[in-house]
Parts: structure tokens; sequence; C-alpha cells
């Protein structure tokens, strides 16, 4: 591609806006730059092309792809005669979005709610008794208050990933009980 290429000059930010989207949702910039030629390509595209258009080596051509393979982003394809792979892209972003949700985040939060849980156990079982009372209950509302805030994130991510539909009823519930502050501009 030339620099006087405007449409791929063009494809190329788009990507690179894709990059930085996916870095800032904790993923490798190239995966989102790669995904992104692939999902604004209308064929499968080689490895030796994708690294070529990106200006990646080899190497980091194909660790890309392996983590994009890992996720699901991407799949393999072939062309009768050739030899070598060619990929192309899910196009359904909602279904790479619920997947992430629900290997990444969804495991996250139910992981905190676990770890809680088990701090809590540990206070009520009477193991920490060097804290006075008073102390104790303190630190045990605020364990509990960060539990039940995992347990709405589980609850919102998992109907999220079910596809089901959100009752805000229980978001004005935890707005309600103090756990988060809600967003109020200053007048």
């Amino acid at each position: 591609m030339s620099e006087s290429d405007p449409v791929g000059q063009a494809e190329l930010n788009v990507a690179e806006t894709i990059g930085q989207l996916m870095q800032f949702w904790g993923f490798k910039r190239p995966m989102g730059r790669m995904w992104t030629l692939l999902y604004l390509s209308p064929d499968p595209l080689g490895a030796a092309e994708l690294g070529e258009r990106l200006r990646m080596s080899a190497g980091a051509v194909s660790m890309t792809i392996n983590e994009l393979l890992k996720w699901g982003a991407i799949r393999r394809t072939w062309r009768p005669g050739e030899r070598r792979d060619y990929f192309e892209c899910e196009v359904s972003i909602w279904k790479l979005v619920r997947r992430v949700l629900h290997e990444r985040e969804l495991t996250l939060v139910r992981e905190a709610k676990e770890r809680l849980a088990g701090a809590l156990g540990t206070i009520e079982a009477g193991a920490v008794t060097t804290e006075a009372s008073e102390v104790l209950a303190f630190k045990r509302s605020r364990m509990e208050t960060l539990r039940n805030l995992a347990g709405v994130g589980e609850m919102l991510l998992g109907a999220i990933d079910a596809g089901e539909a959100i009752d805000p009823s229980v978001l004005q519930a935890v707005v309600a009980a103090g756990a988060v502050e809600p967003n109020r501009e200053d007048p």
C-alpha cells in the first residue's frame, strides 16, 4: 500500500483506532488492528499479507493470529489448490463481546465475590480477634457491601452473557444501599 492510497490509509486509521480500543480493554493493540483488517476485507487474508499491511514481523503476526484464534475472533480457512492458511474474522461483534464478558469479566467478578465471602467467613468465625468489636463491625459492613456489589456485577454480567433483560431496579437498590454514589453534576 502506498502513501497515495487514501482507502488503504483510511483502513489503517480504522485498524489503529480499533487497536487502541482493544488495548484499553486489556488486549494487545495488534490484535485489534489485525481483526479490523480482516473485518474490512471481503476475502480471507494470509499471514504474509496481514504482516505486510500492518508492518509486523512474521513472529508478531504468528503470535497475534494465535491469540485471535484462542479468543474465537478469527478462524482459519483455506483456498482450493493453495497450501497456506488464510484467515477470516468473526463478524458478530456481540458474540465477541459476550465471550470476553463470559471468560474474563464474569470469571473475575465471581472470583472476587468468593474471596470476599471467604474473608467475611474468617471474620464471622472469630479468627480475627485482635480488632476492637466496633472496628471489626465496620470492616464486616464494608466487606459485605463489596461482596454485594460483586454479586450485582455477577448478576448483570450473567444477564448480558445470557442475552437477558437487565432489571434497572437492581441498580437502583445498589445506589439506595449506598454501595455506589449516583452520578450527579455539581450545581
